[in-house]
């Protein structure tokens, strides 16, 4: 049943009931409503929304059935999630479920009084969006990804296969609101392993033809793609271009590999999403997110595409292909 027939249905349902209260027949609960906000596209994300929705299911609540999903996706464009998160609170809904920490802190600003559950690679106490992880005090609470390991163990993993690149560039969003943490992080891994490392950035698609024309001048060995939801977007056109330009190529997403990318490795998104559900469909059973500590998620996943490595004249180290979760022969 479609969201608006689902919804008209109870509303004539409670007109009628309404009408035959005066002999005694109880009123209809009304259905909650879940604001969900994602910086990315619901094309890109599919199994995640399907792990979202797992979660729900786990805590008692089907979409379709005793709630309803009210989606609002920037599709890239970052500076649409304040007027986004504005237009929930003004449904309104129960609770909005907030996708990454520029989504989650657009989210806060919006509404200091409705529940808000992130989840994000990025500290949400630096950021402001919890007091602790233990106690977050406020209206907001969630899920944290590996975010800040998450960057140097891809570094680590490209330069097994490729020990001697040098530079390495990093593809960032400069809009993304963790990217100075990152670029931090990376930036000691490659000292760490006594290698340059480069930026390039883009926030659109012609942005990413552009950094790959970047990357290109600054003698590119190897790319690392940050974690962000439009780059992970946009990661076929990543990968393609990659290829292209012969460069082995790392990003979070599994499908990354799968495109082309020389390999993957970052948190299992439906599992995060999944959490994230799961504490969603705890609020809606009138639990407090100050109450809620900030749970992380461990489950990380590695995909290696071995046609990718024989095209570019690589070998992987057969250790690393048996951690590998998936490998494309």
């Amino acid at each position: 049943m479609r969201r608006r027939d689902f919804l008209s249905a109870l509303i004539g349902a409670s007109a009628a009931l309404g009408s035959r209260a005066s002999v005694g027949i109880a009123q209809p609960t009304a259905v909650p409503v879940i604001g969900f906000i994602d910086s990315s596209s619901p094309e890109v994300f599919r199994r995640e929304v399907a792990g979202f929705r797992k979660g729900l299911a786990e805590a008692g609540f089907t979409e379709g059935r005793d709630i309803v999903i009210e989606y609002r996706w920037a599709e890239g464009h970052y500076e649409r999630l304040p007027a986004l998160a504005t237009e929930l609170t003004r449904i309104p809904v129960a609770v909005i479920a907030a996708t990454g920490v520029t989504a989650a802190l657009a989210s806060q600003k919006a509404t200091s009084t409705l529940p808000v559950v992130f989840h994000t690679g990025g500290d949400p106490v630096k950021f402001g969006l919890v007091a602790s992880l233990s106690h977050p005090g406020g209206n907001v609470t969630g899920v944290v990804s590996l975010g800040k390991i998450l960057g140097p163990k891809q570094f680590e993993l490209l330069h097994e296969i490729v020990p001697k690149a040098d530079p390495v560039t990093y593809l960032v969003n400069p809009k993304n609101g963790v990217v100075k943490s990152d670029t931090t992080s990376m930036r000691e891994a490659a000292r760490g392993k006594g290698v340059r490392l480069e930026m390039v950035e883009a926030t659109d698609d012609s942005g990413i033809d552009g950094a790959f024309a970047a990357a290109l001048e600054q003698h590119a060995r190897a790319l690392i793609v940050q974690v962000d939801p439009f780059l992970d977007g946009r990661r076929e056109k990543i990968a393609a271009l990659a290829a292209r330009y012969g460069l082995p190529a790392i990003g979070s997403h599994p499908d990354f590999a799968t495109s082309g990318g020389l390999l993957s490795y970052g948190n299992s998104l439906p599992e995060v999403y999944r959490l994230e559900g799961q504490y969603v469909g705890r609020i809606l059973k009138g639990m407090k997110p100050a109450d809620m500590p900030v749970q992380q998620s461990v489950k990380v996943e590695m995909v290696i595409n071995l046609k990718t490595a024989k095209a570019l004249g690589l070998t992987v180290p057969p250790v690393l292909v048996a951690r590998a979760d998936e490998v494309i022969e």
